[in-house]
């Protein structure tokens, strides 16, 4: 339970530090796109992103989300489902000055829309190689399961 506890919480601080991943709607033969997530620690689950309402994710539906750290040393699918929440107190608490670069109009721009991703199960790797382990890779040897990363299957990124 608490190598679990501690592998969500690496998500959400890596996401923190790097907040991008690729999204895409399930069964559908559109390809996944870059996204910046903004997080609200406030809110269990949930990712948000601000798009344009003619955005191929701005219908919602059922939906995967792949992340990998800044460091390439953590990584995340998530899946659950995406729809519009254009809550104006959400849009003025999640806006910043990179949002307002994409939408000249500010808060305001006709085609903002504010989609959430509501996390209903995710796949967490976290990469902590050891020392002995790095030297090993280095010169061709075998890792140990005590030598190499992290894994958790959970259903809630709750920490």
């Amino acid at each position: 339970m608490t190598e679990t506890h501690a592998i969500k919480q690496t998500m959400w601080d890596k996401m923190a530090q790097s907040p991008f991943l690729m999204v895409g709607l399930t069964g559908t033969s559109q390809h996944s796109e870059p996204l910046t997530a903004q997080l609200d620690r406030d809110q269990v689950d949930t990712l948000f992103f601000f798009v344009g309402k003619d955005n191929r994710l701005a219908g919602g539906g059922s939906a995967m989300a792949q992340f990998v750290s800044k460091g390439h040393d953590f990584f995340a699918c998530l899946a659950g489902e995406i729809r519009q929440d254009n809550d104006r107190a959400l849009i003025d608490k999640l806006w910043n000055n990179q949002v307002e670069a994409w939408f000249p109009g500010g808060k305001d721009d006709p085609n903002l829309a504010l989609i959430r991703l509501d996390i209903a199960s995710a796949e967490l790797w976290e990469t902590d190689i050891s020392l002995t382990g790095r030297i090993k890779m280095l010169f061709g040897g075998t890792i140990k399961s005590d030598e190499d990363s992290s894994h958790a299957v959970v259903e809630t990124t709750a920490v």
